[in-house]
């Protein structure tokens, strides 16, 4: 059996990042955390930090911005994980540049984590970010670098514990809010599930440069869906209103910056239905649930249980 690749993370305590580094350690790959020294001084990401050095990761210290840094790190390891932010996207131009300059890495992935960029279908400001996305593709493309790239669609932990009511933190139980007319559908999967389907990918020949794409059946519904399934949680038939495509672009303009971001990406999610609108065709993607069948993806119906 070949020796698992080692894998350096950047940007591993973020988000998704999180569960990235801590299953690409309990998966048994050499894991090395690329990360700044003001990080390791962060209360809360410290603690974040002390939890994979306990796992047997190693940190590594550098920053995105120094080349040298980067360079040094990327020759230690097999793979790149990125898994920066949103407002460091278009800084991963400096990780293609230290890869190339490296020559050693038989596959990047690049921060995605989200709807399939070269699908989607949207209005701004989602489409300056999908695009922000998409240019990395090309440029990783371009340089021709070994990659994988992840659309996992939607985290459960964002979407499902309010059912998406962007005025409240709990879901709801007298009234409910759908964007559209909650028919297009979309998939929300376990934050803890796509990282260990990512950290998988890293060494299977049939995602090298394809789309790693996550539809699990179980966790692909329609919004009208994901209430119904809540109603039956709570046994009771909660009072809908219906949000017209036409509001949600009118309540896109007006809103403040943050706001307008997070409805202009769920208009792409449950409008246009960006997440399933096209068939996963074997020249560019595979499924992740077809691919590793030996993860028990959590249903939308199982994940709902803890809240009711």
């Amino acid at each position: 059996m070949a020796p698992k690749s080692k894998i350096l993370i950047i940007g591993g305590t973020g988000y998704i990042g999180k569960f990235v580094a801590e299953a690409s350690a309990k998966q048994g790959h050499p894991t090395f955390i690329f990360t700044r020294e003001s990080t390791t001084k962060h209360p809360e990401k410290s603690k974040l930090l002390d939890n994979f050095k306990s796992l047997g990761a190693k940190l590594v210290i550098g920053d995105l911005h120094n080349h040298e840094s980067l360079v040094k790190a990327i020759k230690e390891v097999d793979v790149v994980i990125s898994t920066v932010g949103g407002e460091s996207v278009a800084d991963q131009v400096k990780i293609i540049e230290a890869i190339k300059e490296a020559g050693n890495v038989k596959r990047f992935l690049p921060s995605e984590f989200g709807t399939d960029v070269d699908h989607v279908i949207s209005v701004e400001p989602a489409t300056s970010i999908f695009k922000g996305k998409a240019d990395i593709r090309r440029a990783v493309e371009a340089a021709g670098i070994p990659h994988t790239f992840v659309s996992c669609n939607g985290f459960a932990g964002y979407f499902l514990p309010n059912i998406g009511q962007m005025d409240s933190y709990t879901a709801p139980r007298e009234k409910v809010t759908i964007l559209g007319d909650g028919t297009p559908k979309a998939v929300f999967v376990k934050e803890e599930e796509i990282a260990l389907a990512t950290i998988k990918s890293v060494d299977d020949p049939r995602t090298l440069n394809k789309i790693l794409i996550f539809r699990p059946p179980g966790n692909t519904l329609s919004f009208k869906e994901i209430v119904s399934v809540w109603e039956s949680k709570i046994g009771k038939t909660l009072e809908k209103t219906y949000v017209s495509d036409e509001q949600i672009l009118k309540n896109i303009q007006e809103s403040p910056f943050g706001l307008s971001i997070m409805l202009s990406i769920s208009h792409s999610v449950f409008v246009k239905g960006s997440a399933t609108n096209f068939e996963i065709e074997p020249s560019f993607g595979v499924e992740a649930s077809e691919l590793y069948p030996e993860i028990k993806f959590t249903s939308i119906d199982q994940y709902l249980s803890q809240f009711a």
